[in-house]
C-alpha cells in the first residue's frame, strides 16, 4: 500500500531541511571529536532564532559530542548570551553554594572563575559536589586573551571507560569526601559561598542539601560525601563526575600548595577531598586520577563572540593560565538532582 504524505508533512520536512542548511558542522579536531563546531552557511543568521527553531537537533548533537562550539555568529554583548541561554536551555540558573569568585555581569550571567591568570583551573564538572547541579554550562568569549586563556575540556565518559578498574571500583564503592573551612584564610567566606549573612539559614541550606558543618565562632567548617560517577540521564552511558580531582590539595600549583599547607595544615584547608570514609587519598591514585583527565583533554582557541555549549555531565573543562586581558562569561542551566541518578 503506498504511503500518504500530506502536504503539511511535506512542508515540515523542507522547513527541517532548510534550517539546517543554513548552518555547517565539523572538527578542530579529526581524530577528537570535541566539541562539534556549528558555523553560519550564510550572511548575518540570526543565532538565537536558528537555535530557538533547531533545538531538538542542538540536543542531538550535544548528547553526541558533550560540547558545541558556535562560531562566527557575531555575538557581541552579555544580553545576547543570556536570550541564547535561555531559548536553548531555559534560562540560565542563579549561582548558589559556591566555589569561587565570579562577578554578575547581567541577571544569572556572571565572570568564569576569576582565579589569578598566571594560574590553571583544573579540569571539572560544574557544581558536581552540589545535591542539584547544572546540567548544561555555557560560555561566551567577549574578550579573548593575548596569550592562553583557552577553555580546555575532556570527555568524561572516556576518562571513566579508562580508568584503572581499581581505582574507579575503589571510588564507585566509597565515594569520596568533600571539606571545606570558611574563614580566616583564603577561598570564600561562608557568607560568599551562600549568599547569606544568617548562620540559621545556612544550617538550613546543609542539612536540605546532605551537608555536615561544625561552628568554630565565625568559622564554619563542611563535609560532604558525594558519588564519583553516575549514569547520564539522557543517554544512559556512564559518566566520570565529580570534584574529587579538583578540590585535592596536591591538584594546586606546586607554589600555592606549599604555602597553604605551611599556613594553615591540612585540616584547616580551605579546600580538600578524601575517600568517603574520610581516609587519605594515595599519591599515586591522584596521579592516576588527573592523568586520566589530562589523556583526554582537548583545547582550542577562544574567538571573540564564540559560544561554547556544554553538557556538564559529559564533559568536564577548565582554564589555562593567560596574559593580557581576557572577558570570557558564563551561564548555568537546567537544574538536575544526584538523587534522581
Amino acid at each position: 500500500m503506498q504511503k500518504e504524505f500530506s502536504l503539511k508533512s511535506i512542508k515540515r520536512e523542507r522547513l527541517k531541511l532548510s534550517e539546517e542548511a543554513l548552518v555547517r558542522t565539523g572538527y578542530l579536531h579529526a581524530e577528537r571529536k570535541l566539541p562539534l563546531v556549528i558555523q553560519p552557511n550564510v550572511d548575518h543568521l540570526n543565532l538565537i532564532n536558528w537555535a530557538s527553531n533547531n533545538r531538538q537537533f542542538i540536543e542531538q548533537q550535544l548528547s553526541q559530542h558533550g560540547a558545541i562550539l558556535f562560531r562566527n555568529f557575531n555575538f557581541k554583548d552579555a544580553a545576547e548570551f543570556e536570550e541564547f541561554i535561555a531559548v536553548t536551555s531555559g534560562g540560565a540558573l542563579e549561582y548558589n553554594e559556591r566555589s569561587s569568585p565570579r562577578s554578575q555581569v547581567r541577571g544569572n550571567v556572571y565572570t568564569s572563575t576569576e582565579h589569578p591568570p598566571d594560574q590553571r583551573i583544573f579540569l571539572h564538572n560544574e557544581q558536581s559536589y552540589n545535591i542539584t547541579f547544572p546540567r548544561k554550562i555555557l560560555f561566551m568569549c567577549v574578550t579573548p586573551a593575548l596569550h592562553g586563556g583557552e577553555t580546555p575540556i575532556a570527555d568524561c565518559r572516556k576518562v571513566y571507560d579508562n580508568l584503572d578498574a581499581g581505582i574507579k571500583q575503589r571510588f564507585l564503592e566509597k565515594g569520596y569526601l568533600y571539606v571545606r573551612n570558611f574563614g580566616g584564610g583564603p577561598g570564600l567566606t561562608w557568607q560568599n559561598a551562600f549568599q547569606t549573612e544568617d548562620k540559621a539559614t545556612v544550617e538550613r541550606y546543609c542539612r536540605k542539601n546532605d551537608i555536615s558543618f561544625e561552628w568554630n565562632g565565625d568559622r564554619l567548617r563542611t563535609r560532604q560525601r558525594r558519588r564519583v560517577a553516575a549514569r547520564h540521564p539522557r543517554t544512559g552511558e556512564m559518566v566520570w563526575f565529580n570534584h574529587l580531582t579538583f578540590f585535592h590539595v596536591t591538584t594546586l600549583e606546586s607554589s600555592v600548595r606549599d604555602l597553604l599547607m605551611a599556613e594553615f595544615g591540612e585540616e584547616d584547608l580551605p579546600n580538600n577531598t578524601y575517600y568517603g570514609d574520610g581516609t587519605k587519598i594515595e599519591p599515586e591514585v591522584l596521579d592516576a586520577l588527573r592523568g586520566g583527565y589530562i589523556e583526554q583533554e582537548v583545547t582550542f582557541g577562544w574567538q571573540q563572540g564564540d559560544v561554547l555549549l556544554i553538557d556538564n555531565m559529559l564533559a568536564a573543562h577548565g582554564r589555562r593560565a593567560f596574559t593580557g586581558p581576557r572577558k570570557v562569561i558564563a551561564g548555568m542551566a537546567e537544574p538536575f538532582s544526584w538523587n534522581t541518578l
